[in-house]
């Protein structure tokens, strides 16, 4: 149970900058280390974990699940959501979660890599009180600028909403988590 809990403290806040190459749009697969340090009142902790992004989502599924969001709801949209394809993942220690959305986009002169699982990674802070149905997924929101830097962030346990380019986050369990990656060679 600690190990558990430090694993999700690690995610909970602010990261030191990495400078990294970023791979040209479409360069599939991808691999991402991203260092972690998280604070709690009384505890620091800090853990790398990895991204691994196989493809970019087809088109057609995009549209589906998009839409399925916008015209029908949330409820609606995992269902639909559920049924995609796998086509990553986002390890930490002995735990996995499977991305089945990864949508990149250009936006202010950076590379914007938006990636969603099916289900959440961690719940930050362990409340016991705390609601946790309805934060279903695990949310990445990542930004290679023109230097090749990436950082972004995380949302360990969220809801999504529609936006004109596609899902966006809506609301999150317990905090959303800063991140810096670099690009992982072999």
């Amino acid at each position: 149970m600690w190990r558990a809990l430090c694993s999700a403290a690690v995610l909970a806040a602010t990261l030191t900058g990495w400078s990294v190459t970023a791979p040209a749009a479409g360069e599939y697969p991808l691999t991402l280390t991203v260092e972690a340090q998280a604070k709690t009142k009384a505890t620091t902790v800090t853990t790398t974990f990895t991204i691994r992004v196989e493809r970019l989502m087809d088109e057609s599924r995009y549209k589906q699940v998009t839409d399925a969001l916008k015209y029908n709801g949330y409820s609606k949209f995992f269902n639909v959501f559920r049924t995609l394809p796998v086509i990553g993942a986002i390890e930490l220690e002995n735990r996995q979660v499977e991305l089945k959305y990864a949508r990149e986009q250009q936006e202010d002169g950076a590379r914007r890599l938006l990636l969603v699982a099916d289900r959440p990674l961690f719940f930050f802070g362990g409340a016991p009180d705390k609601a946790r149905a309805g934060y279903d997924l695990t949310i990445v929101d990542l930004r290679f600028d023109a230097q090749g830097a990436a950082s972004g962030t995380m949302a360990g346990a969220a809801r999504v909403k529609p936006s004109p380019s596609g899902i966006v986050l809506d609301t999150y369990a317990e905090t959303v988590i800063q991140l810096k990656a670099r690009v992982s060679r072999p």
